[in-house]
């Protein structure tokens, strides 16, 4: 375990600086000047290429990526170039929106998926299962932006229920109005990556019904789903945590979207702003921190699964 522990580890490091180098090179290559940006239309040449030697944008690229990432190690994410603020405080402000945000849709994905999927699997062949699945399908296909605007005219303009669009200004000094006001957007999130997660838990409780430990309970006097519920159910947990990970990528893109939808003052919609106006420190430290984030999920991920399937461990 101690071995394989170390491996992944090397591995997620590896990723990350090479995500981290991509990020960088993927960026210079966006058109536009930040200098440009800041001194504005009516600055003269000379002024723009002063600004953008004090901005540090003339020195080779190579020192400009070893005094990012050098910084980075060091946990200062970098300055913006436009407002002066730190990277790091903004990031750590926001958030506080997107992480109960993220969590929230987690949650509600797993509620969806996890019952439905057993149960469509668990009714194979009626109508009942028939319905969930089409349902399942349905929905997964669906766009979330569309889905948050079905459910904006459902729960906030016929129902007025909800909120349709921003946070608090106080932001959890205000408890009940934070929640209220994530509560569509997670949703959102949720029905949809609920859906595409309900489908692989059918196919995986399906798999797991064909298995030989639970055509033996089946034998001893068990009935079929009886034995797949009390022997097959553990197996396909294992096949969930398996996919959480991608199920976590899918999220993080989705609430990019949907926080411009809802107005909300997350990361994503930070991040969308920024690349508008080519705030480049601030978007490669952003990028790197939700890709690094998508990295250490399934590294735990994985750690976990090979900890609790025997077979994995050994495998390895």
């Amino acid at each position: 375990m101690i071995r394989y522990t170390f491996t992944r580890g090397v591995l997620l490091i590896a990723g990350l600086l090479v995500s981290s180098v991509l990020i960088f090179l993927t960026l210079r290559v966006f058109p536009g000047d930040v200098a440009q940006l800041i001194a504005g239309t009516q600055a003269s040449p000379a002024t723009v290429e002063a600004l953008r030697e004090s901005l540090g944008f003339n020195r080779p690229l190579l020192v400009q990526y070893s005094e990012w990432i050098g910084g980075v190690l060091t946990g200062d994410l970098g300055t913006s170039q436009l407002s002066g603020a730190s990277v790091g405080a903004e990031l750590a402000e926001k958030a506080q929106v997107t992480v109960p945000l993220g969590l929230m849709a987690l949650v509600i994905a797993l509620l969806i998926a996890v019952p439905f999927g057993i149960l469509s699997a668990l009714w194979r062949g009626r109508a009942s299962g028939t319905a969930l699945s089409v349902t399942a399908q349905a929905l997964a296909a669906v766009p979330v932006i569309w889905a948050g605007m079905m459910l904006i005219v459902v729960f906030a303009v016929w129902l007025g229920a909800l909120p349709a669009q921003g946070f608090p200004r106080g932001g959890w000094e205000q408890p009940w109005q934070a929640f209220r006001a994530l509560i569509l957007p997670a949703l959102t999130i949720g029905i949809v990556e609920g859906a595409m997660l309900l489908r692989f838990v059918r196919s995986a409780t399906l798999q797991a019904r064909g298995q030989d430990f639970v055509r033996t309970a089946a034998a001893k006097g068990l009935t079929r789903n009886r034995a797949l519920v009390q022997h097959g159910i553990p197996a396909v947990g294992l096949s969930i945590v398996t996919v959480l990970g991608l199920q976590v990528a899918g999220i993080i893109v989705g609430s990019v979207v949907i926080e411009q939808l809802f107005t909300l003052p997350g990361i994503g919609r930070m991040l969308v702003a920024d690349v508008g106006t080519r705030d480049l420190i601030k978007v490669q430290s952003e990028l790197l921190v939700l890709t690094g984030l998508v990295l250490v999920i399934g590294f735990i991920v994985d750690l976990i699964h090979h900890f609790v399937d025997p077979r994995q461990r050994e495998a390895a």
